[in-house]
């Protein structure tokens, strides 16, 4: 304690500000965007209350890449169904479950936890959703993301 008192408070000072955390550095936006999770723009599917999703990238509805997050909400499941083209997922976070084939059989979906990627082949039928909890998906994909129906009834 006694070399403190010696030394002049301005190097103090400079010594104290030098452990306090630094201000984050500005990114420059020529070479990095991001979005941090609250600016993520959630949208409703009107077509699905069950469902939400962000557009991350792109725009599914017309030719290209998209990159998109999807929220399913607990107990909500897409019947039968297929996409055009190839479409490449990754579980964020739940547990998703999927299932193939026209007849929607809940019970016979395979559950997907968070971390696993997964590819649903382009017009290849098949059904997800979440059960217990919500689950949230990164889909990555060529639109036009659109989806036909094909429940056996």
């Amino acid at each position: 304690m006694t070399v403190l008192r010696h030394l002049p408070a301005s190097f103090c000072l400079a010594v104290i500000l030098s452990l306090a955390p630094a201000k984050a550095a500005d990114l420059n936006p020529v070479a990095v965007a991001y979005k941090l999770p609250a600016q993520i723009p959630w949208q409703d599917n009107p077509s699905n209350p069950g469902v939400k999703s962000a557009i991350l990238q792109g725009d599914p509805s017309k030719p290209g890449l998209y990159v998109q997050l999807v929220k399913w909400l607990p107990g909500n499941m897409s019947r039968p169904h297929f996409h055009p083209n190839d479409r490449f997922i990754t579980v964020i976070s739940g547990t998703w479950w999927v299932g193939t084939g026209e007849t929607f059989d809940p019970a016979s979906t395979v559950p997907m936890p968070a971390g696993t990627f997964v590819t649903h082949y382009g017009k290849q039928i098949h059904y997800d959703g979440a059960k217990e909890g919500e689950t949230i998906l990164q889909i990555v994909g060529e639109g036009p993301a659109t989806s036909t129906p094909a429940e056996k009834r």
